[in-house]
């Protein structure tokens, strides 16, 4: 059901990405880049910055409330399952190698003091 999710998340995107392109924005958009013709001539209707516009903020919508509800089939990971990956099997499969003995330490004799001489 995830990965339903997933594909429709993915398909709103690409088209809010070319709804966004097609808009008349202050350069001028794809309008100018069609040969002169008007995004009212190539939609066929009077108002299609507004028709654009809604259809903008139906998809942005749309892709809130699905990115919103897909987290509720994603699922919450149970505390006694931990993480299962390759790299953690392989670390538990293998043994800690025994460390080395700690080399024995020399401390130095103390230094003898000699006698301070004597004042006169």
């Amino acid at each position: 059901m995830f990965t339903v999710f997933i594909v429709i998340i993915a398909i709103i995107a690409v088209l809010l990405i070319l709804i966004v392109l097609v808009q008349n924005s202050k350069g001028g958009g794809l309008t100018g880049e069609l040969g002169g013709m008007g995004a009212t001539q190539m939609f066929g209707v009077k108002r299609t910055t507004d028709l654009l516009e809604q259809i903008t903020w139906g998809l942005v919508g749309a892709l809130a409330v699905l990115c919103l509800v897909s987290n509720l089939f994603i699922g919450t990971p149970q505390a006694d399952a931990g993480i299962n990956s390759v790299n953690v099997e392989k670390a538990n499969q293998r043994s800690v190698p025994a460390a080395p003995a700690p080399a024995p330490t020399t401390t130095p004799a103390p230094a003898q003091q000699q006698p301070a001489p004597a004042q006169k």
